[in-house]
């Protein structure tokens, strides 16, 4: 659970101390931690559409391998290193 940290600036505190002290706030609350490693952050795809997924790939290369039976398409050659 993330809390937002909060800080109450002193009477006689410059700016600079006040932002150190609430930076200091942050990293110890652990907000930053958590919204970075969520930032980036994708489901799994469900069991549907891995399925689905398969099949257009299987349709395609079908259609393809066809294709180049026929010789509507050019083989590519592929490339050594």
């Amino acid at each position: 659970m993330i809390a937002n940290a909060e800080v109450v600036r002193d009477d006689n505190e410059n700016n600079v101390s006040f932002l150190r002290r609430f930076t200091k706030r942050v990293q110890g609350s652990g907000v930053l931690n958590r919204v970075r490693s969520i930032r980036f952050f994708e489901r799994a795809p469900s069991k549907y559409k891995r399925k689905t997924h398969a099949l257009k790939r299987i349709n395609r290369r079908e259609a393809y391998e066809e294709m180049s039976k026929l010789g509507k398409i050019k083989e590519v050659e592929k490339r050594r290193r």
